[in-house]
């Protein structure tokens, strides 16, 4: 049960771990704008931070093959139930370790500081051709690279919701999980969340476990603003809408302790 249990969650998590990154917010003013004439505005300014999930993936996956772990069939015959065998270390781990000589391990930790920079350096090249890649998307005023896997953005764009729209989403740059999702409706209403401005579910990213996601919440510091003329017909804000005249603003502030992300259903006037 357990053993096909895991290859359920293998199987679900693989395609994850096949993408290059995640991009996830860090420090940002972000801001929507929804008309009862269904035209919309949308802006994020600030960080956007890549989270490697393969290897956040392999973190994850930790010990999973592991066959070194004791088993409670392991227990040599005559002890007593109650009495607890600790586990002896397998015979070939002991002799590779009193083999390996001094200029052995001197060798091993080399391989493993050249593997790890060519790695970053990897992750660096990639990050660049991300950054590429979305400065040729619409929308994008400025897109900066400033290493160490940190983008500045500054993006707009305007448009009408005749259909849903989602942020960001880009093949080439491989951005899959989006920050906010604006599902258009049959009623004449639009459904929007906002589920990377907040540390929802442990994690869980669109109802999905994302490996990077509690790595990349802990950077989340921003403020997100709806603002709209439409008719509000239900909301999450604990505060309320302010009214301005014929418009109404709810601002959400998204903290790593934030629990639940920004939502709300409007009503088109047509």
């Amino acid at each position: 049960m357990v053993g096909r249990l895991l290859r359920i969650v293998i199987g679900a998590l693989l395609p994850l771990a096949l993408a290059s990154c995640v991009l996830a917010p860090g420090k940002f003013v972000s801001k929507m704008t929804i008309n009862a004439d269904r035209s919309f505005t949308f802006s994020y300014v600030g960080e956007v931070i890549a989270i490697d999930i393969g290897d956040e993936f392999g973190k994850g996956m930790g010990g999973a093959f592991s066959n070194d772990a004791p088993s409670s069939e392991s227990s040599e015959p005559g002890s007593d139930d109650g009495d607890k065998v600790e586990p002896k270390p397998a015979l070939w781990k002991i002799v590779a370790q009193d083999s390996q000589t001094t200029d052995e391990k001197t060798d091993d930790r080399a391989d493993e500081k050249a593997k790890a920079a060519a790695k970053k350096a990897a992750a660096e090249t990639r990050n660049k051709a991300i950054a590429e890649a979305l400065s040729k998307e619409a929308g994008y005023r400025k897109v900066t690279y400033r290493g160490d896997g940190k983008f500045d953005i500054d993006y707009q764009i305007s448009g009408t919701l005749t259909h849903s729209f989602v942020y960001p989403y880009n093949v080439d740059a491989e951005a899959v999980f989006p920050f906010i999702i604006v599902e258009v409706r049959a009623n004449n209403t639009v459904r929007l969340k906002a589920p990377a401005f907040a540390n929802e579910s442990s994690g869980k990213n669109m109802g999905m476990d994302v490996p990077g996601a509690d790595q990349a919440s802990s950077k989340l510091d921003g403020v997100f603003t709806l603002d709209t003329n439409a008719e509000i017909v239900s909301q999450n804000n604990e505060d309320g809408p302010t009214t301005i005249g014929a418009r109404k603003t709810m601002v959400w502030k998204a903290t790593p302790l934030s629990k639940t992300a920004p939502m709300a259903v409007l009503r088109f006037a047509k």
